[in-house]
């Protein structure tokens, strides 16, 4: 009788530790990195090339560098793949330079770059600054013959478009010269025109396709929505032979951009699968608009569909609820974060102090600000600046003191609500001090923001004179704001001559933004010559959020469902003030 051969049920500890290696670059884990790690030191596993490349790549996974050029630092003669990994592994980190770095230490070190390197070093460059790197590059894989290897043009030609209108030229020749193209190859150029504005161009391309993909398609109709050319859009859309999310929540997106919430909402309702980026800009799109119930409802059934926000949703729901003023929402938001116990990160705390505090509800935006473990310039500059729109210079001061005690480099934004405080405090003198620190202390150069802030802390406090000569004196072209800030200041103090003056500016610059007409009501004559250049002041406008619903009115509007009371009410009130008047 024959005794069957079982299995063992034991694994030698050396093969275990080998199938983590092998799984290394894939986890996010840091303790479990670590773990391994400890594993691989015991073990004499340290200096083996394979072990390092994966150590490497999992700590560059963990945003933990030191750690990674640690392990490097422990293998003696590296070779190729291990440079690679490590030049990888900066560019991955955003230490562009310090990627470079290890390429020149390659280098010095006799080991040759390989079709890989390039590629790495390709996608360190990004931006006008560094199109003369990227040539440098191309020169030198034309060289060494990697250009064969399309995988090395396909990079060119991305690190080329990255770096703006200047990189065009040289992208179009890469790809012109191309012996061979696949799928990439076109893509990347279609992105790239679509990126710098040549959608015609991009069209072209597209058409000429001898096979396209997804990619390819929803590439095309993303540059057709930010054209805001939705009619090309949707003709593209319904050609397309599949559809993903992606193609979808890019229409929902741009009707939603065009206003046109309607065709949005109808677009939403029919995808056949959704993720949580088109119910992001759904709900978002609701609430810029300042539909709360619409907003409220479709985030409600965003929880009830059991979708889990992240960082993303949140903050893109909150920035709406910021510009429109939709606290309802906001709180709703905020409500659930606490609820489900959501790991609020320091941009998440910062949209929801921005939140609140444009809202209008400071004691949250206080709250949260205090709170925060951790936080960074942005939230200073949004809990300083929301203080200071609300009137409480002083506060908004004392609280940049105390960033600057507590290490924090203010930067523009901060300055911006630094001066705003100013203004509102009435504080002249010390505005005009940290205007003038800006540069010499901090090293951030004034920008139409701020002079902006100083014509109107100036006009404000009476001193026209200066604030005409600081205009006179900006490095900048003046804007339609500054002049309408100055003409602000001039009815205020009733100075008509400099008004004329000012006047006279707008005409010659053609300064059409009758915006800043504004200002000028009291001004009889100055109100002719608006006539005479054909400007026409626009209504003023005001809104309110009652009962998780905002309503807007402008000057004598009639378009509000409840008109003929609001106006019936005015007038009664009108009536009630004359008797007061008159029996006084």
């Amino acid at each position: 009788m024959s005794v069957p051969i079982r299995n063992p049920t034991w694994v030698s500890k050396r093969r275990l530790l080998e199938q983590k290696i092998s799984d290394l670059h894939r986890c996010s884990s840091l303790n479990q990195v670590k773990q391994i790690h400890a594993q691989v030191l015991k073990a004499n596993l340290h200096r083996e090339s394979f072990v390092g490349q994966k150590l490497i790549a999992a700590f560059s996974l963990c945003r933990q560098m030191t750690l990674a050029v640690n392990v490097f630092n422990q293998i003696q003669d590296p070779d190729v793949l291990l440079y690679n990994t490590l030049i990888r592994a900066h560019v991955r980190n955003s230490e562009p330079l310090l990627a470079f770095s290890v390429f020149f230490e390659m280098q010095d070190s006799g080991v040759c770059a390989d079709n890989f390197t390039y590629p790495f070093l390709l996608k360190a460059c990004s931006g006008k600054a560094w199109v003369r790197v990227v040539e440098m590059i191309h020169a030198q894989v034309e060289k060494m013959g990697f250009c064969l290897d399309i995988f090395v043009p396909n990079s060119l030609i991305d690190s080329y478009f990255k770096c703006g209108l200047d990189g065009v030229a040289a992208a179009r020749k890469v790809f012109e010269v191309m012996a061979e193209r696949d799928t990439v190859s076109w893509n990347s150029m279609i992105g790239g025109l679509v990126k710098v504005g040549e959608l015609g161009e991009a069209r072209r391309l597209f058409d000429e396709m001898p096979e396209r993909d997804t990619v390819s398609w929803n590439t095309i109709l993303d540059g057709y929505v930010k054209a805001g050319e939705m009619n090309a859009a949707f003709e593209l859309f319904e050609k397309m032979p599949a559809r993903n999310v992606v193609s979808w929540s890019t229409m929902v997106l741009g009707y939603s951009k065009a206003g046109d919430m309607d065709m949005a909402r109808i677009l939403f309702d029919k995808m056949p699968v959704k993720n949580l980026v088109p119910w992001t800009i759904m709900i978002s799109g609701y609430a810029e608009k300042g539909l709360a119930k619409d907003a409220i409802n479709l985030y409600n059934q965003m929880e009830e569909a059991g979708l889990k926000f992240d960082d993303g949703t949140v903050i893109s729901i909150l920035s709406a609820c910021a510009v429109s003023g939709l606290l309802g929402l906001g709180k709703r938001v905020h409500a659930s974060i606490e609820r489900t116990r959501f790991k609020c990160s320091t941009p998440v705390s910062n949209a929801l102090i921005d939140m609140y505090a444009k809202c209008g509800s400071l004691e949250n935006a206080l709250s949260i600000f205090h709170g925060m473990v951790r936080k960074d310039v942005v939230s200073w500059n949004a809990i300083i600046q929301g203080l200071a729109m609300h009137g409480h210079g002083e506060k908004a001061l004392q609280l940049f003191s105390r960033m600057k005690g507590e290490g924090f480099v203010p930067d523009k934004v901060t300055f911006v609500g630094v001066l705003c405080a100013c203004t509102h405090a009435g504080f002249v003198d010390e505005g005009l001090h940290y205007f003038h620190a800006m540069e010499r202390d901090y090293g951030v150069p004034p920008e139409v923001e701020h002079y902006g802030c100083m014509v109107d802390l100036l006009g404000r406090g009476g001193r026209l004179k200066e604030a005409f000569r600081l205009v006179h004196s900006m490095p900048l072209e003046p804007n339609a704001i500054i002049w309408g800030t100055l003409l602000g200041a001039c009815r205020m103090h009733s100075a008509t001559g400099l008004a004329e003056e000012v006047l006279d500016r707008l005409v010659k610059s053609e300064l059409s933004d009758s915006g800043i007409y504004l200002y000028w009501d009291n001004f009889a004559n100055i109100r002719l010559r608006m006539k005479s250049t054909s400007i026409q002041k626009p209504s003023g406008g005001s809104s309110i959020e009652v009962d998780d619903e905002v309503h807007e009115f402008t000057v004598f509007d009639r378009s509000h469902p409840k008109s003929d009371r609001i106006y019936k009410t005015i007038d009664g009130l009108g009536q009630h003030i004359n008797k007061l008047t008159t029996s006084s």
